[in-house]
């Protein structure tokens, strides 16, 4: 489509919706991948604001002969959800639960849902949608149906189309239809629709019968299978034949056939979904799940067919790959645990076996028959409902993290999909090592081992054209053996882009000649989707249109201009070529419910504003394909990352690790060297210097920052929100510290008080609870006013100024942590204590490697010391039991790197503590000052932690972070203590401490 016809386009679908029309470059490229390996600009992207708005768009379009692509999460991995087209993406506004009728066990949605959000509305009532595919949390319901998605729990409860009733569709002219059993019995639209597709699906009974597969799960073609099942079961096959295939077959013979289950895995070729009317189940009303661990994959293979005949509810397989990944994600880390080691030798594979029933009863039993056949496996189990949700998170992120691979070879999806019967299962997975082996490579494996269906991920660098050689032959030679044994290429993943080429070969020419027609019947001008299932090209495409070669071409490189950041060290993953690459485009960040990533999405639902739209407008602005000399100063990208709140959840919380606030600075950085560094950053960034300069007159500071007119002047020259309040100044922590701030009197351990720029000049309260605490614990407090640690200006940008910040204060701080007597360098301020454990490590500042790692190394935040160290502390406090609830909101950085486990446990050594799973407060340092940020930033902390905190009037609020207390104050009212404020305030004044 030529620019000038893009932009008619475009100007028409503005007047023809209520909807957003996204048709510049950088929107159009935020689309252009799913999670797949392949990249494809889109014609546009409409957002719609209602599902009559959808249906207009799908209208208009179809007017005028332009393609159209159905999108919810762009989580599918086969590349169905890349195309030139325009995006229709429901996952914004089209999100509604219509109705629920919980005695026939029902539900009516719009296609937007994602599965998560829609069971969490389902849990008063007792009931569950059933499909549960990996990525529930921001998997989409429509495209569960596009998909046909199944998951882990699909033995019992089969695929989507089994939980689809009926589907409200638009077809690609507009036409709006509702597909179900008897549909075609009560709309003569529906019916002509259903006879010529029964006279397709007819025309080519005997090849269906015999060459479509017979697994559980199956997913690759259009389902003409369950197609000719509804003939069968209505009589129309056998009405069919008795007249010699003559004649419209009469409606009442059609009646047992439903549509709308030949949509589901049809990837968005057929129709539009507009709505959905799904089956529902029962919450069983007890589970178990039961981690069995094997010395050898082979072992825990071949351990299922009798594993199945326990009546399992899942099995599962993960294979050592994904484990030591987990190893080194903070988020998955602990989720390793729940593992046993296996009885002998080293742990190599792990089934998940689920259990459930009507009672606890039915669970032991399960257990019982599981212990007497799972044969070498080492057995733990588990009833408690959260251990259950750890484990299976972990089964849940073994696709992202696979992608944390180190090296150029990463584990890929192309044969990842395989469905076999299960009896074949050990056979095909010793032919497939075979395979890789040949082609000079290995492979992960993970599966949902009781239906068969297994994801085999082999390594392959989609750089080099020798190893594209080999994905193609690999592709070839898996479709084959997938055919010999029984099974299909694709289980639940689909065809798209990857497998598409193959599904001639596997079907045969007669079969996709009914595709073909299928196809026409539904979409006869092709506009739905094209060139997915129907027409995919050659085998030679599969790869064409990859994000490393989008055209055809080599994408350019990164280019060599030095960095501020190391990327080639501390578990990165080849240079900045390698970092911006890590995003696979699961679309973890785009979770709508629990921890922390990613706050703006969250707040927003914007593609742009996700951790995957953020690593996207990097990876394309970095590589030049917003322009080449825009590779640092593209100013799209600079407006996607403007609303990024720098809090390193990604960098724990994406199972592929990656660090968005790491790459926004490095980003700003590289503006900033070549275009300068505005006025109003370097002031921001100035923090440590505003501070002092405040504590030096706080009274006099104090009023300048609450008088209307020099209020005025600060909001201008700081671009600071009016409804926003300032930080107040008290005289700094150093006054009353004692002659010499670096020493304390007498003899003995020591620790050092990291004197920030907050704790000191603004909090200083903080610092003399702390002092209290610690002295109880038998230690002399020393305060290091050693400068600052450079979080602000890391977070702004301004690298080049932080390095020598950093190489400044570490002169004075390496010293004191090289002291025998100092156990410990105390940080009260979380942001802070993450700059010296993080980003000092990794930036290239002068001071040595090795005297960073020293410092990094006894940094803690004080509680956190306390508690790590209980039975080693010179004396014991002793504390008052505190009587009143305490909220405790961690910060950001906190939960991203260290968490807040040994900050709960001390806490809750004094009272009773409870954590809130509240994300981020929103405030984020300078970000929620901003008045184009400020709505935002409360947006964001209106989500839980607000509530949370309004909802316990008469709860203590223990904050970690500056930034949260303040913004806890704005929003709610309530004063949030720090911790240490806290445990000082529940002293046993009388007797403090014990030797």
């Amino acid at each position: 489509m030529s620019e000038h016809a893009g932009r008619d386009l475009a100007r028409g679908l503005i007047n023809a919706i209520a909807g957003e029309v996204r048709f510049g470059a950088h929107d159009r490229m935020l689309y252009a991948t799913d999670a797949s390996l392949y990249q494809v600009e889109p014609l546009g992207v409409v957002i719609p604001a209602s599902i009559e708005d959808a249906l207009r768009a799908v209208s208009y379009c179809g007017s005028r002969g332009v393609a159209m692509l159905p999108r919810g999460g762009g989580t599918s991995l086969a590349g169905q959800c890349t195309n030139k087209a325009v995006v229709l993406d429901f996952s914004v506004h089209c999100r509604g639960v219509l109705g629920v009728d919980a005695p026939g066990k029902t539900c009516e949605v719009e296609p937007g849902i994602t599965v998560d959000e829609l069971n969490e509305h389902l849990r008063g009532a007792g009931l569950f949608f059933a499909p549960d595919p990996a990525t529930s949390r921001h998997a989409n319901v429509g495209g569960c149906i596009g998909n046909n998605a199944a998951g882990a729990r699909s033995i019992r409860y089969g695929r989507t189309s089994e939980s689809v009733l009926g589907l409200d569709v638009a077809l690609a002219d507009g036409t709006r239809r509702w597909l179900d059993e008897g549909a075609a019995t009560r709309d003569e639209a529906v019916l002509a629709l259903t006879r010529r597709v029964a006279r397709v699906v007819l025309g080519v009974e005997a090849e269906i019968r015999e060459r479509f597969p017979k697994t559980i799960r199956r997913n690759a073609g259009y389902g003409l299978d369950m197609v000719l099942a509804g003939l069968d079961a209505g009589g129309a096959t056998a009405w069919w034949h008795a007249r010699g295939g003559v004649g419209d077959i009469p409606a009442e013979l059609l009646a047992r056939l439903n549509l709308a289950h030949l949509l589901c895995g049809s990837e968005g070729t057929l129709g539009v979904t507009l709505g959905a009317r799904l089956r529902l189940h029962e919450v069983p009303g007890a589970r178990g799940l039961a981690v069995v661990a094997y010395a050898s994959l082979e072992a825990a293979i071949d351990a299922v067919p009798a594993i199945l005949a326990t009546n399992p509810t899942a099995v599962e397989l993960l294979d050592d790959t994904v484990i030591t990944l987990a190893k080194g994600n903070a988020e998955c880390r602990p989720l390793v645990e729940v593992i046993p080691s296996p009885s002998s030798g080293e742990l190599r594979a792990v089934l998940y076996v689920e259990y459930s029933g009507v009672d606890a009863n039915e669970i032991d039993a399960g257990f019982a028959a599981l212990a007497g056949v799972c044969g070498d496996g080492a057995v733990r189990t588990y009833t408690d409902a959260k251990a259950m949700a750890g484990a299976w998170q972990l089964r849940k992120s073994g696709e992202p993290l696979l992608h944390g691979v180190a090296g150029k070879r990463k584990p890929i999806t192309f044969v990842e999909d395989n469905a076999i019967p299960v009896e074949w299962l050990g056979e095909f997975v010793r032919e497939m090592k075979a395979i890789v082996a040949r082609h000079g490579t290995w492979a992960a494996f993970y599966a949902h081992a009781s239906v068969g269906v297994l994801h085999v991920r082999p390594l392959i660098d989609i750089h080099d054209e020798a190893d594209r050689t080999a994905m193609r032959a690999i592709a070839v030679e898996t479709a084959d053996l997938a055919q010999r044994l029984g099974g299909v290429m694709s289980g639940e993943h689909g065809d798209g882009r990857v497998r598409g080429p193959l599904l001639e070969r596997f079907y045969g020419a007669r079969l996709m000649q009914a595709f073909r027609e299928v196809k026409g019947i539904f979409d006869p001008r092709n506009l739905l989707n094209p060139g997915n299932i129907i027409e995919p090209g050659p085998i030679e495409s599969i790869t064409l249109n990859l994000r490393v070669a989008p055209a055809g071409v080599p994408t350019p490189r990164v280019d060599d201009a030095p960095t501020f950041f190391d990327y080639d060290g501390h578990g990165s993953h080849g240079g900045l070529s390698g970092e911006v690459e890590l995003c696979n485009g699961a679309g973890v960040c785009r979770k709508k419910q629990g921890g922390t990533m990613c706050p703006s999405y969250m707040a927003t639902l914007d593609e742009r504003h996700s951790t995957r739209g953020r690593g996207n407008a990097l990876r394309l602005a970095i590589t030049g394909q917003f322009g080449e000399a825009q590779r640092w100063s593209d100013p799209e990208t600079l407006a996607t990352l403007d609303l990024c709140l720098s809090c390193k959840a990604c960098k724990a919380e994406c199972p592929s690790n990656v660090d968005v606030a790491r790459l926004k600075a490095e980003y700003l950085g590289q503006y900033h060297q070549r275009h300068g560094t505005p006025l109003r950053t370097r002031l921001l960034g100035a923090v440590r210097m505003l501070n002092r300069a405040g504590a030096a007159w706080p009274a006099m500071a104090n009023w300048f920052n609450t008088n209307r007119l020099t209020r005025l002047l600060i909001n201008r020259l700081l671009g600071v929100d009016a409804r926003r309040s300032l930080p107040r100044f008290e005289r700094s922590l150093a006054r009353g510290w004692g002659k010499d701030p670096n020493e304390a009197p007498g003899k003995g351990p020591a620790v050092v008080l990291f004197g920030d720029c907050f704790t000191m000049f603004n909090e200083p309260g903080i610092g003399r609870a702390t002092r209290r605490v610690l002295e109880a614990f038998g230690y002399r407090v020393l305060l290091a006013d050693a400068g600052c640690c450079g979080r602000a200006k890391i977070s702004m940008g301004m690298l080049a100024q932080a390095v020598d910040e950093i190489d400044a204060t570490l002169e004075r701080l390496v010293p004191l942590a090289d002291r025998e007597d100092v156990h410990a360098i105390l940080v009260a301020e979380p942001s802070c204590l993450s700059a010296m454990k993080d980003d000092w490590l990794t930036l290239k500042v002068r001071t040595s490697i090795e005297a960073r790692r020293r410092v990094a190394a006894k940094a803690f935040l004080p509680e956190e010391f306390l508690e790590t160290r209980w039975d080693a502390h010179p004396a014991r406090a002793r504390f008052r039991r505190e009587q009143a609830p305490v909220l405790l909101h961690a910060h950001c950085h906190q939960k991203a790197l260290w968490g807040t486990d040994s900050s709960a446990a001390m806490m809750r050594r004094v009272g009773d503590v409870r954590v809130l799973d509240s994300g981020c407060c929103g405030m984020a340092g300078s970000f929620g000052y901003a008045p184009h940020r400020f709505d935002l930033s409360m947006q964001i902390g209106e989500r839980v932690l607000f509530p949370a905190v309004r909802g316990e009037p008469g709860a203590r609020v223990v904050a970690t972070g500056t930034s949260c207390r303040h913004q806890i104050h704005d929003a709610t009212g309530a004063r949030a203590m720090h911790p240490m404020e806290w445990l000082a305030s529940c002293l046993d004044e009388a007797n403090p401490s014990s030797k």
